[in-house]
């Protein structure tokens, strides 16, 4: 069980590091696209659905890169700039 807490843990670093983020997407998007362009011996359908999964997974983490973090909530009493409403 700690394996998975660990391996997600790792997950959501990179995925939150906007340069570890674009560098692992972009590794997967483009194993997924030699996989999708060229025909090997060895392909089978697991590989099929593996490359998939490798390239839904780079577009997400550069997805993720490219908007960033944004907050869980926005209090609506809250100024719209963030300030303070007092002088």
């Amino acid at each position: 069980m700690s394996g998975l807490r660990r391996a997600r843990g790792l997950l959501l670093r990179v995925a939150f590091a906007r340069s570890a983020a674009v560098a692992a997407g972009v590794m997967l998007l483009a194993v997924f696209g030699v996989l999708r362009v060229f025909d090997f011996g060895w392909e089978s359908w697991v590989s099929d659905g593996v490359a998939l999964v490798l390239g839904a997974s780079g577009a997400a983490l550069l997805l993720a890169a490219a908007t960033g973090r944004r907050p869980d909530w926005i209090d609506p009493d809250d100024p719209p700039d963030g300030g303070s409403e007092g002088g």
